[in-house]
């Protein structure tokens, strides 16, 4: 069992600090381009606001989990996990998004994964520290 929990906490640390770094990178390009470019519809937010959001929230995620690896702020690693989730959850399912032909398969992937993910940290949460070697 703790292999599994091992397991989903490095996928959480992975998922998250790639969606973190990804999302840098398209907002990065939206706000370099000078024009409203970026559109993600599950989102609430359009135009320069939306790509300002996203390049904020982004960085934000991607020091939050530093800080998780450290093992500093694990219940804010949590909390963000869990805001994946749930802007994930209500843009795709609980809004009018209306999805392309071949599109589903990504959502639900992505979906799926942030769920993983949130059980990743879930877990490690709950982790003991390890304690310092004393000679």
């Amino acid at each position: 069992m703790e292999a599994v929990k091992t397991l989903l906490r490095l996928f959480s640390y992975l998922f998250h600090g790639l969606l973190a770094l990804f999302l840098i990178a398209v907002s990065g390009l939206a706000l370099a381009s000078g024009t409203p470019s970026l559109e993600l519809g599950m989102l609430p937010w359009t135009g320069m606001t939306l790509a300002w959001v996203v390049l904020g929230g982004s960085v934000v995620g991607l020091v939050i989990v530093v800080l998780a690896l450290a093992s500093k702020w694990r219940l804010l690693f949590f909390l963000w996990s869990l805001a994946v989730v749930f802007l994930l959850i209500r843009g795709y399912i609980f809004s009018g998004y209306h999805f392309q032909p071949g599109s589903v398969s990504t959502a639900v992937l992505l979906t799926a994964a942030s769920l993983l993910a949130l059980a990743g940290a879930c877990f490690q949460l709950f982790r003991r520290r390890p304690r310092p070697m004393r000679y």
